[in-house]
């Protein structure tokens, strides 16, 4: 997978007549914590909330021209790429047919329902979910949308291309991981703008299936992903993704559920910004590296805010969210 210039320029153009540009900033108080110049990418202002939303509008646009016959779509999901794909998807008029597993947040199960999303639950994880989603594509003849595909990644890589246009100097740019989009899609951006910015991929210690399988130069699941940074909780990585993060990312990091907790008290705190767990990895993983990063220039996706209110109770009260 390889996007120029071009590609994102015209990705961007597609984006941003369904969304506004996401700011980014820098916050005097997040500086002083960190002892850094941070910049924070605030795809929490997006319109789903999260950066999925970028994705969902290149993939429906994308499905519409290449099937238009395609009567709708069937994903699975922990949240945001729910929303992102119903969002896009009713929007075209396409049926969105959304798995979740047993458990999963509350309040993003009510958004994709208000995103017109039929919201179906199955299995322990994320894992198991995705499974069963792709069975019932078939079977009821909609479009699977996976985790990761290219149309994906190229509506995920304008965020990118928006912070590197903005701040062009950054030595190091922290990225959460799930199934790969987000840190394929800012690895994509670097390369194709020409930039030297090192890209570090962010997991939780409880879900390391990316960093294990970057180490290993094969896939390797994990039997468990119980984080409560649930847009992490991956068990089985993505092959496309990994040939992309394993050689694009300049390390991979884990962070823990209390660091993570910790970086959403720290947003709220310094920039009174919601941030759930995923999109707080990345400032807890440039907090773990504050040391080694002294004097550089550093950005840090906060890829989404769409953290239960009981969760973020739990933590502004110094607490981890059990799950």
């Amino acid at each position: 997978m390889k996007f120029t210039r071009a590609d994102l320029e015209a990705a961007a153009d597609l984006v941003h007549r369904h969304m506004d540009p996401t700011p980014q900033y820098s916050w005097p108080l997040l500086n002083q914590k960190l002892g850094l110049e941070v910049w924070v990418k605030h795809e929490n202002h997006g319109p789903t909330g999260a950066f999925k939303a970028r994705g969902g509008i290149t993939f429906i646009d994308w499905l519409k021209r290449e099937f238009p016959d395609t009567p709708g779509i069937c994903t699975a999901t922990r949240g945001n790429h729910g929303q992102s794909q119903a969002r896009a998807a009713t929007a075209a008029g396409l049926r969105a047919l959304v798995y979740v597993p047993r458990g999963n947040s509350v309040e993003k199960n009510a958004a994709m329902k208000a995103f017109s999303a039929e919201l179906v639950v199955h299995g322990d994880d994320f894992d198991e979910a995705k499974t069963e989603a792709f069975r019932v594509a078939d079977e009821e003849g909609l479009f699977t949308v996976p985790p990761f595909h290219t149309e994906l990644v190229r509506g995920v890589a304008t965020y990118a291309y928006e912070l590197f246009q903005s701040a062009p100097d950054l030595d190091t740019v922290y990225v959460p991981i799930g199934c790969g989009s987000g840190i394929c899609g800012t690895i994509l951006a670097r390369e194709a703008l020409g930039l030297k910015t090192k890209i570090v991929g962010v997991v939780s210690e409880n879900a390391q299936t990316a960093k294990l399988s970057a180490e290993a130069g094969r896939l390797i699941e994990t039997n468990s992903a119980a984080t409560f940074a649930d847009g992490m909780a991956v068990r089985v990585p993505v092959q496309e993704a990994l040939d992309i993060y394993a050689k694009g990312a300049e390390r991979i990091i884990t962070v823990s559920d209390a660091e993570v907790a910790q970086a959403i008290r720290d947003y709220y705190t310094c920039t009174h910004n919601l941030a759930e767990g995923a999109g707080a990895a990345p400032l807890a993983a440039a907090t773990q590296e504050a040391a080694q990063m002294q004097g550089k220039r550093v950005g840090v996706i906060l890829c989404g805010g769409n953290i239960d209110t009981g969760w973020f109770q739990t933590v502004m009260s110094g607490g981890i969210p059990k799950v």
